[in-house]
């Protein structure tokens, strides 16, 4: 894609087609499907109009950077995140029982969607710097930094953007050839630790675990949100309701409606035939993200481009079976559907960070 300049220079800006087009539909959707629950409240409309430009500007100025840079400015950012991260605990901004977000002004952020980046690509550089797979040291010290990323997300608290940060830094060591031997015996050991966590754990948490397989025990607390977003889903039917139709979502039965269950607001308009549209985006945006870590040479790149890819996938995951029941309530957005500033430019740096994985691919293939 070219640019015309504003004195004939001509500015050249590489974007990857498939990336872009997802990444630009999904937006138009959200927009969509907030519309019609958000009323007359135009302002929530606006700012999620801007921050769906920021991410749209931070995806086009990622894409432009050459890899080798990126991998410099690697333990640097992580770095930086971390200590926002740790900032959080001692200055950050309490909302409903959890203090996650961190203002600064007009800003308002929640440091733990930078982290999930940063450490993978933090451990995707130290699996490059050897011969894979990985040995026992580089395997000790990758699950150090994935702890020490995890620790102040627990204490926050929030315990299911922890689990998924976790599992991201997992994925980069699983790609890097983390042992089968040593997963399985981390599994164990998860097994075997559940007596002691389970006490620790606080009692909402436990709520949501003991109550996500049987809602109905407590329909009017911890099994709320679950049974109204089924009701939503489930009254979808085959073609939805049709937009701007949906009961749960209209009459505020359904909580969160905005961010954590507009997957459900969008299938009570949208029926399963959108759930299928919807899911078919989702894959086109990982299957070309896997596409584009399968197709480079660069190891850092590589391992990099997987793990980002697998956070998408994930997050998708979760908030679909959450929202539809099958896994427990976990506060977590739906990728470039649910409003939110600090979740949208999250999924922006990873399609910014393919877009340059790809384009420095495909710039070294025509040196060569």
């Amino acid at each position: 894609m070219i640019a015309q300049g504003w004195f004939g220079s001509i500015v050249r800006v590489r974007v990857e087609p498939v990336l872009m087009a997802v990444f630009l539909l999904f937006p138009v959707l959200s927009l969509v499907t907030l519309y019609s629950v958000v009323d007359t409240d135009t302002a929530l409309l606006l700012r999620h109009g801007v921050h769906i430009l920021i991410a749209l500007t931070v995806v086009l100025v990622v894409a432009q950077i050459d890899i080798d840079v990126l991998k410099r400015l690697t333990i640097p950012v992580f770095v930086l995140s971390l200590a926002l991260l740790f900032l959080v605990l001692v200055h950050g901004d309490t909302t409903k029982g959890a203090t996650r977000w961190l203002e600064f002004g007009p800003l308002h952020f929640q440091p733990s969607e930078l982290v999930k980046l940063t450490l993978c690509m933090t451990l995707a550089v130290i699996a490059a710097r050897q011969p894979l797979p990985l040995g026992l040291s580089q395997t000790l010290i990758g699950l150090g930094v994935i702890c020490l990323a995890m620790i102040p997300v627990i204490l926050q608290p929030d315990l299911g953007t922890a689990v998924l940060i976790g599992c991201a830094g997992l994925s980069v060591l699983f790609f890097a050839g983390l042992s089968w031997k040593i997963l399985c015996a981390m599994g164990a050991a998860g097994l075997a630790a559940i007596p002691v966590i389970w006490p620790r754990l606080h009692e909402h948490q436990q709520r949501r675990l003991l109550y996500f397989l049987d809602p109905e025990r407590d329909p009017l607390n911890a099994g709320y949100h679950v049974i109204q977003s089924k009701i939503a889903i489930g009254s979808g039917g085959m073609y939805g309701k049709g937009w701007l139709n949906g009961t749960q979502g209209h009459l505020q039965f359904l909580p969160e409606r905005t961010t954590d269950f507009i997957f459900s607001v969008y299938c009570e308009e949208f029926g399963f035939i959108g759930f299928i549209l919807l899911l078919l985006f989702y894959m086109a945006f990982v299957v070309r993200g896997l596409m584009i870590a399968l197709h480079t040479r660069d190891r850092y790149a590589r391992l990099l481009a997987a793990a980002l890819t697998l956070i998408v996938f994930s997050y998708m995951y979760v908030n679909m079976g959450m929202a539809s029941g099958q896994l427990p309530v976990v506060g977590v957005p739906l990728p470039m559907m649910s409003m939110g500033g600090s979740s949208m430019l999250s999924v922006a740096l990873i399609t910014g960070i393919l877009m340059a994985i790809h384009n420095c691919e495909k710039q070294r293939f025509y040196l060569h």
